[in-house]
């Protein structure tokens, strides 16, 4: 297909969105603007391979770029130093247990290059709301009660959207990522989405695939049977250590 974006999306919520094949070229994945942050445009874009990206007082701007970055669940690299470290770590890692927490965590860590958030209030309340229905997930990583690390994303079908993860002490995110990837794997989900390129990413094992190649299998995971609901039960509490 060729590239037309950007769209301008319909009113509805619940208006499909145009084909991801369609985004521009320039700026590289814009495909619409506008809409709402409403669960169900979420839900749709997100299974459509098109997220949300956009800073305070812009307008709602949705994105599919060309290469898209990815996880293979079984591919998240820890090095050797870091994962001696962890050895003798008490950090544990859990579940769906301070959702809206992580996401103001990751609204305020700095990002370099970065002036301020794309995670504007309302997108705060989007994803929580997306949280309270079952299809947005956040994964905590704790030194005894104190919130050290975590990440939070969408889940629709087998297939993970990752969106953002923070740091309170070193290490923190890693832990987060990596302890939601085994977990994935554990599950028999083969993909974490994350988005665009990002140097600490690529150190992690992260991978480039083809935009054509990345909406083939995200349309066909999003279609198979996945875990709508709570995943505290399910995650389970993971010692830090055992990622060492």
């Amino acid at each position: 297909m060729s590239t037309l974006g950007p769209f301008l999306l319909d009113e509805a919520s619940d208006a499909p969105f145009p084909p991801a094949e369609l985004s521009a070229r320039e700026p590289d994945g814009l495909l619409a603007i506008g809409g709402d942050l409403a669960p169900v445009r979420l839900l749709n874009a997100y299974a459509g391979g098109v997220f949300p990206w956009f800073s305070e007082g812009q307008p709602l701007l949705w994105w599919s770029p060309d290469p898209r970055m990815v996880f293979r669940t079984g591919g998240v690299h820890l090095s050797t130093r870091f994962r001696r470290g962890l050895r003798g770590s008490r950090w544990r890692v859990c579940a769906d247990t301070a959702f809206a927490e992580v996401m103001q965590a990751c609204a305020q860590a700095p990002r370099p290059g970065q002036d301020g958030t794309w995670i504007t209030a309302g997108m705060h309340q989007a994803y929580v709301q997306l949280h309270q229905l079952g299809y947005a997930h956040s994964v905590e990583v704790y030194d005894e009660q104190t919130l050290v690390g975590g990440i939070y994303g969408v889940s629709i079908g087998r297939m993970f959207f990752g969106e953002s993860m923070f740091s309170g002490r070193s290490g923190g995110s890693k832990v987060a990522l990596a302890a939601l990837a085994r977990t994935l794997a554990r599950w028999g989900w083969p993909l974490i989405d994350a988005q665009v390129e990002n140097p600490h990413l690529l150190r992690m094992g992260a991978e480039h695939l083809p935009r054509a190649v990345f909406l083939q299998q995200v349309r066909s995971l999003v279609e198979q049977p996945g875990r709508v609901g709570s995943w505290t039960r399910a995650f389970g509490e993971l010692p830090a250590a055992a990622l060492a």
